[in-house]
């Protein structure tokens, strides 16, 4: 049971902390593997804060705590309040969603309608907030994959999208039941070959996953396409040892390094839980949601909802 809980509450801290270390590397090139980033340090934000990734995987958490199963309706709405509080920062792609939804469109209809208008756009905004799932429906592999899909539809519906956000729900939930006398870089391979067997993927995704651990840094883009970011963050847990370095590798790719960072830091998280995460990360981690309410969220409160979400299956 400490592991499990170990592994949970590292998924959550883990996936925060690697948002707020990406944040100032935010849509700059890579770094020089000779001047990679270690530290929190301040950008768009103050050092240690969280971005949207954070705040609107917070904002899923919060739902499934109010509607067991998860409710659409009651996510969507919370998602909208989350948008027309002026946040930091918003993914392009959720951000015309959420607009169309407040100017009356049907959820139902608004990602759909904002899918049509650009086919091939997969970008990562559903897959940067899925990690609630996972710690909550571990012990429901149908209900995550139901709701994953879900929560990626309302704002996302281009299939690889969708997908990808099943993909890693899936991973983290094998990392979560492993064995523990299992090495953590042993169970993520086993991982994703069992998971990609799960996923209805199409070539190019299955192949970018199958080969991720054997790309170069430099044929690694790093984009907010949903492939890209599955591709780094696994590049990065597959070919390193240990939390930090998994995290410091992956955000030094620039770019989208935020959202790279919280996919990698759950997969991380899972690997090697929250005693495998610096401290000195921990200790800086913070940031407000619902930003009207000033709450403040710290490390100690993300171990709080793991504990919570990780119960919600059993409510059912």
């Amino acid at each position: 049971m400490k592991d499990l809980s170990d592994r949970l509450q590292g998924i959550a801290v883990g996936a925060a902390v690697g948002d707020a270390l990406g944040m100032p590397l935010e849509f700059q090139p890579p770094s020089s593997i000779y001047d990679m980033l270690t530290e929190m340090i301040p950008g768009a934000l103050p050092a240690g804060s969280f971005t949207d990734d954070t705040e609107m995987a917070l904002a899923l958490a919060e739902s499934l705590q109010h509607a067991n199963p998860l409710d659409g309706q009651d996510l969507v709405g919370r998602f909208t309040g989350w948008y027309q509080s002026h946040p930091a920062d918003v993914g392009i792609s959720t951000a015309k969603v959420l607009r169309l939804i407040i100017a009356g469109t049907p959820w139902q209809e608004a990602a759909q309608k904002v899918c049509d208008e650009n086919p091939d756009s997969a970008p990562n905004g559903a897959l940067m907030r899925c990690w609630p799932l996972a710690i909550a429906r571990y012990q429901n592999l149908a209900l995550l994959v139901a709701e994953t899909r879900l929560q990626s539809e309302v704002t996302h519906k281009n299939p690889d999208a969708v997908n990808a956000a099943i993909l890693l729900n899936l991973i983290l939930r094998k990392l979560i039941l492993r064995e523990s006398s299992t090495p953590p870089g042993a169970a993520l391979r086993a991982a994703i070959v069992e998971c990609t067997a799960q996923v209805t993927l199409t070539e190019e995704f299955s192949l970018a996953v199958s080969l991720a651990p054997m790309r170069s840094r430099e044929d690694l883009k790093n984009t907010g396409w949903a492939l890209h970011t599955i591709e780094s963050a696994l590049w990065a847990t597959l070919t390193t040892q240990s939390f930090e370095e998994a995290l410091v590798q992956a955000v030094n790719l620039g770019s989208d390094a935020d959202t790279t960072g919280s996919v990698t830091g759950a997969i991380a998280g899972a690997m090697y839980g929250l005693s495998g995460i610096p401290a000195r990360w921990k200790d800086l981690l913070h940031g407000e949601y619902p930003l009207k309410s000033g709450r403040i969220w710290l490390t100690q409160n993300f171990c709080d909802l793991a504990d919570k979400l990780s119960c919600l299956s059993s409510e059912l």
